[in-house]
């Protein structure tokens, strides 16, 4: 007992009691501290007082040698340092040593440590913001930005922001974090720094805004209306009319219908209730396949006994080598009879109500509760002719559409000109995976999402107010500035699509590719109505011949002297099968629209 009273005391008066509290500049463990001092260093001085002097210290490692021990490791101690007030003594250099050993080992230990998924996650928004500068600000700005004053901040404010535009040479409505890929949603946003609605000090990263949009459009896909929603700053000072100021800065094929001020808690894409798609189409689409062709020959292979198709008006008298060309002149000077375009409607009619629509995206399985979706109305338009091509415009309006949907489209054309049983839309409906063709891209036009429910919830907040009143919420409707969107239409989406049919025949390139096909994924379009086994899509077995999707038929807009390669049905270049498409659940949620 005696003994370990001695060790405290010596512990005290030796070490700890020379140190004062504020030369612990850094936390470490006494029994680390304490180990080394003794084991490493090996000093036989290492209890000694601190006011020992240079030559008491010096004896001391002479006598050390001389008892045949190590060679110690040696401390420094200058005639200078002895003389000043505050020297360093040797148990002090040595707590410092051992602090810096400690930190060496420690950062070492962090930087071979692999990084967590906050720490790559910070580091992925940092390269996002420094991407975000770039797009920004032309070289050599960025210093000298940073060495003005700061402009006075301004209050941001939750709005909606309503917009139109052509999707042509877009890729996509989403911003992605690349300085090459031009966007809908990058161009606008560059648009609102440069007019003051987003500050400079938000404009290198979108998510500080907290941008969101209601429906998302791929490449090249056209909208009227579309909605984004983010924090802006609605009273830029002499901006008189921030809506026109930002026109200024968009190019003439995206432009801002308005904002609305929105509750703090508005979601774009969570509060939207619905949206409304448009297709268009050339009526020619409609004429039944021709004689000789892959799909022809399905037809005649799974029509009942008996079964003889008569020609159709269109083919008689046409000779089965007659060119592409040739057909394409006729086929714009074709006019769709009512008789069909009622047989359109009434297969229209099956797919209205809640369905599962596995069978109409890629990548679905039909146990998947997101396969399953609401489709309020179908109305399909009496045709129309622009030039010498006749249209045919068909309006959907949905709860929300999966990747592809327009799969749809597909389906009803071929129902209507094979003679295929409006029935068949139920056997689509079912577990048996079968294959759809998606329409190409061009015919696509987002028309505008709806917030039917956030204006009801919303009218207290209109009762009795002014727009001028803080608390005042304005309804989101589109069709305010109906006269706007159709002019808009005209001149920006409509006269493209059709001069980009005009010029490059998409759609006839399209519909030879399906007839060309002489496989099993489309036997089930013949006047039976029944699913031949074949035709059903077996999970883990390889089809023979499956049908292969162009991606040509994807884009919206292609460069001139493209339409022979456009037109060649048998060019699979491009092609893919859609179980090729490796999309997993979380990315088809990102593509629904």
């Amino acid at each position: 007992m005696s003994a370990l009273c001695m060790f405290h005391h010596l512990l005290w008066r030796r070490i700890l009691n020379p140190l004062s509290l504020h030369q612990l500049r850094q936390p470490i463990r006494l029994s680390q501290w304490f180990t080394r001092s003794l084991t490493i260093d090996h000093y036989p001085f290492a209890l000694m007082q601190s006011d020992q002097s240079e030559p008491t210290l010096k004896r001391s490692q002479a006598e050390m040698l001389e008892d045949g021990a190590s060679e110690p490791k040696r401390v420094k101690v200058s005639e200078e340092s002895s003389a000043e007030q505050h020297r360093t003594s040797p148990v002090e250099q040595n707590l410092q040593e051992v602090n810096a050993a400690t930190q060496g080992e420690s950062s070492r230990a962090s930087s071979e440590r692999p990084q967590s998924k906050k720490q790559k996650k910070l580091e992925k928004r940092s390269d996002r913001r420094s991407r975000r500068r770039a797009t920004l600000r032309p070289d050599g700005e960025e210093h000298a930005e940073s060495l003005e004053p700061k402009a006075p901040r301004l209050p941001k404010r939750q709005c909606a922001l309503l917009i139109g535009y052509s999707g042509a040479g877009y890729n996509g409505m989403q911003m992605q974090y690349d300085t090459n890929v031009k966007t809908i949603e990058g161009t606008l946003f560059n648009a609102l720094v440069k007019a003051g609605a987003v500050s400079q000090d938000n404009a290198d990263d979108p998510v500080k805004v907290n941008l969101g949009r209601a429906a998302r459009t791929d490449a090249g896909v056209h909208a009227a209306g579309n909605l984004i929603s983010m924090k802006i700053i609605t009273q830029v000072p002499d901006v008189p009319d921030l809506v026109a100021r930002i026109n200024e800065e968009l190019p003439p094929e995206i432009r801002l219908w308005n904002f609305l001020r929105v509750q703090n808690s508005f979601n774009a894409r969570g509060v939207c209730d619905s949206r409304k798609y448009t297709y268009f189409f050339p009526s020619y689409l409609l004429i039944p396949p021709k004689p000789g062709s892959g799909l022809h020959k399905i037809i005649l292979n799974q029509a009942p006994e008996g079964y003889e198709q008569q020609a159709h008006p269109f083919w008689v008298d046409i000779s089965p080598e007659s060119s592409p060309d040739d057909d394409m002149r006729r086929k714009r000077l074709w006019r769709v009879s009512q008789d069909v375009v009622e047989k359109l409607r009434e297969v229209a009619n099956k797919f209205v109500g809640s369905h599962n629509f596995h069978n109409f995206t890629v990548g679905a399985s039909p146990k998947d509760a997101s396969s399953r979706r609401v489709i309020r109305e179908i109305e399909i338009a009496d045709p129309v002719v622009y030039g010498d091509t006749e249209w045919i415009a068909v309006l959907l309006h949905g709860q929300s559409f999966m990747f592809h949907q327009r799969k749809m489209i597909a389906a009803l054309i071929l129902i209507a000109r094979t003679g295929t049983p409006a029935e068949v839309i139920s056997e689509l409906y079912g577990i048996r995976q079968l294959f759809i063709p998606r329409m190409p891209a061009l015919g696509l036009l987002l028309e505008y999402p709806l917030f039917n429910s956030y204006n009801k919830k919303t009218e207290p907040l209109r009762e009795n107010k002014t727009p001028e009143d803080p608390e005042y919420r304005p309804t989101i409707d589109f069709e305010v500035h109906r006269a706007e969107i159709d002019k808009f239409k005209q001149e920006f989406i409509y006269s493209g699509m059709r001069a980009v049919e005009d010029r490059d025949g998409i759609f006839d390139a399209w519909i030879r590719t399906i007839d060309s096909y002489v496989g099993n994924d489309l036997s089930y379009f013949n006047p039976t109505g029944k699913i031949p086994e074949e035709a059903v899509i077996q999970m883990g077995v390889k089809r023979p011949n499956p049908f292969r999707e162009r991606k040509r038929f994807d884009a919206t807009s292609f460069p001139e002297g493209s339409r022979e390669r456009i037109s060649d049905a048998a060019d699979l270049g491009d092609a893919e099968a859609d179980d090729e498409l490796k999309l997993d659940k979380k990315k088809l949620a990102e593509l629904e629209g």
